[in-house]
């Protein structure tokens, strides 16, 4: 099983869109590019999506294989197919991660989230997501807080893997 980014930390955005990726992070996309090796730059993709997405998505060349080989395996000219290449191919950019642990950012992706001085990087497993901090905190963290209040007393949220993958 691959490395799983975990964690979530706040860095600063240059006037260039230059961001420090958190260390824990390189490491996962260094073990998910079959391409990289010591002295080389580790690759990824990154995601914007549709005008719905209010964060960018990135994914190692691992997973964006992953996601790949699905959408290719659905019928070719499906609407479908259509669609999720147009979200994962045509709304995505190749990028690395350059000699000082970073990531630039280009203008309209900035621009999308709103991103000017401060991104919020959170891990989602096989992929990591970098937010505007505001509107991760007035959105995401608040959909996790309703959620977490809607619980009854005492449940614990790992009880929900019980009998995940047929145990």
């Amino acid at each position: 099983m691959a490395r799983r980014f975990r964690g979530e930390s706040q860095h600063k955005v240059d006037s260039k869109g230059r961001v420090s990726i958190p260390s824990f992070f390189r490491r996962v996309l260094e073990a998910g590019d079959p391409d990289w090796t010591e002295g080389l730059r580790p690759q990824l993709v990154i995601v914007y999506g549709d005008h719905r997405r209010k964060f960018l998505e990135c994914y190692t060349i691992e997973a964006i294989d992953e996601v790949d080989d699905k959408i290719s395996k659905l019928p070719r000219g499906s609407i479908e197919r259509r669609m999720l290449e147009r979200l994962f191919h045509g709304q995505s950019i190749p990028t690395e991660v350059d000699g000082d642990g970073r990531l630039v950012l280009p203008q309209k992706l900035r621009e999308k989230i709103g991103l000017d001085k401060e991104a919020f990087f959170i891990a989602s497993g096989d992929t990591f997501q970098i937010w505007h901090p505001e509107t991760y905190e007035q959105e995401e963290l608040a959909k996790t807080e309703a959620w977490l209040d809607e619980l009854p007393e005492g449940v614990d949220p790992l009880s929900f893997l019980d009998g995940v993958g047929g145990a």
